[in-house]
This record gives C-alpha cells, sequence and structure tokens, in this order.
C-alpha cells in the first residue's frame, strides 16, 4: 500500500520523535512517502500544491495540517502566513480535501493536536473549533473519513497533570531541532519543561509520537 503523509513539522518529524518512522517500523510492507514541512500553514500548503502539482496517486493520504495557524499567532517570527479567520480556513481546507480525494483511494483528515498541554487554555479552545470544523468538512466527502487527534490527545492529558510550557522562540525551536535528535534526550528535556507527550508543547516526546503512530495505524489497518 503506499500511503501519502501531508502536514507540517509534526508529520517531518522535526524537532522532537517522528511517529511517521514508528510507522515505517511497524508496517514495512507498505511505502509512506512524508510530504511534511516545518510552519506550514494551511494557506502555505496551497502555495506548495501550486508550485509543485500532486501527480502521484496513493492507496491512503493523510492531512494533518492546522496547528501553525494558531501557533504562528504566538510568535514574533511567522515561518509561514496563516489564515484571517476560519471562513478562510474552511475554503482552504475543502480545495486540499478535494485535490487529495482526487488522488487517493481514501483519505484522513486529521485535526490538529495540542497547543500546550494544558486542554483548557485559550490556544487549545481555539484548536478545539477548528477540530469542530475539520469533523464538518468531512462529513461532505464520500471517500475522507476524520481522525481526531485533538480528542485523542485530550483523553491522555485528563489523567495526572502536565506544565503550561509552550516554547514561542524560534531560535530555541530552532536548537531543539538541531540538538535533540536522540529520542532519550528528547524525552529527558520534555520531563525537565514538566511535559508529559511533548517535547515543547507542539513536537512530540516518544510517548506523544506513539499515541499519533497508534492513530494513524487504525487507519492504516483498516
Amino acid at each position: 500500500m503506499r500511503i501519502g503523509l501531508f502536514g507540517d513539522s509534526l508529520t517531518e518529524g522535526r524537532p522532537g520523535v517522528s511517529f511517521v518512522k514508528l510507522l515505517k517500523e511497524r508496517y514495512p510492507q507498505h511505502e509512506f512517502v512524508n510530504q511534511g514541512k516545518p510552519g506550514e500553514t494551511i494557506k502555505s500548503l496551497d502555495v506548495r500544491f501550486s508550485k509543485e502539482p500532486l501527480t502521484s496517486s496513493y492507496d491512503l493520504s493523510f492531512l494533518w495540517i492546522g496547528v501553525n495557524d494558531v501557533y504562528s499567532k504566538l510568535l514574533i517570527v511567522k515561518a509561514q502566513p496563516p489564515v484571517s479567520d476560519h471562513e478562510e480556513f474552511r475554503e482552504y481546507y475543502e480545495k486540499h480535501l478535494s485535490l487529495l480525494s482526487f488522488h487517493s483511494k481514501r483519505v484522513i483528515a486529521v485535526t490538529p493536536a495540542l497547543i500546550g498541554e494544558q486542554a483548557d487554555n485559550e490556544t487549545n479552545k481555539e484548536l478545539q473549533e477548528l477540530s469542530f470544523l475539520i469533523q464538518f468538512i468531512t462529513s461532505k466527502h464520500k471517500n475522507v473519513d476524520c481522525l481526531n487527534m485533538y480528542e485523542a490527545f485530550k483523553e491522555h492529558l485528563s489523567v495526572g497533570a502536565s506544565s503550561d510550557f509552550i516554547n514561542t522562540n524560534v531560535l530555541s525551536i530552532m536548537k531543539d531541532a538541531l540538538f535533540y535528535k536522540n529520542h532519550s534526550k528528547i524525552d529527558q528535556l520534555s520531563a525537565k519543561r514538566g511535559l508529559r507527550y511533548t517535547l515543547d508543547g507542539i513536537h512530540l516526546n516518544s510517548k506523544g509520537a506513539l499515541i499519533a503512530a497508534n492513530e494513524y495505524a487504525r487507519f492504516i489497518d483498516q
């Protein structure tokens, strides 16, 4: 089976632990095409598709995008332009789902997961709104299903306590990507920051990557 993975740094796997690598180890019989790009927003993905039109076909495609459209509001330096409102997000998302549906037998729309491990903070409330919007959009497409990653992580966060740490320093994020590549070192830094599933509030540590891989696996196994 040929599986396309479209998204941002969470899909690319830097910084933090790559859930895609876990999937490749679990499913050596499948071909995984990783199309994750750091800082990607739903809007910048449109630019990428315009410059690099999709020509390949996939048995299954995952679209995990949207966290940077909220996270970038916390950053002084924005890697890519975010959408201005939910209506603009909906328009781009509809467009991308239609495009991926044309090139894939089946598409899985993945909702954004976390911005900080406090499920009730303001950024996660906005991610929940995007999650509802993505579920609504998905319901109108025949060969598209929704993976609610927001709810998956929220369930794990409901037990125990986490820090409210969110890394908004771009240089620090780049440092994490450059110097923290080993799983144990990533997990150690995560623990130092009081985090359980992420390295910095967004990118995944080994526990978070395993959660994401298990959620993706449910659809791959189908």
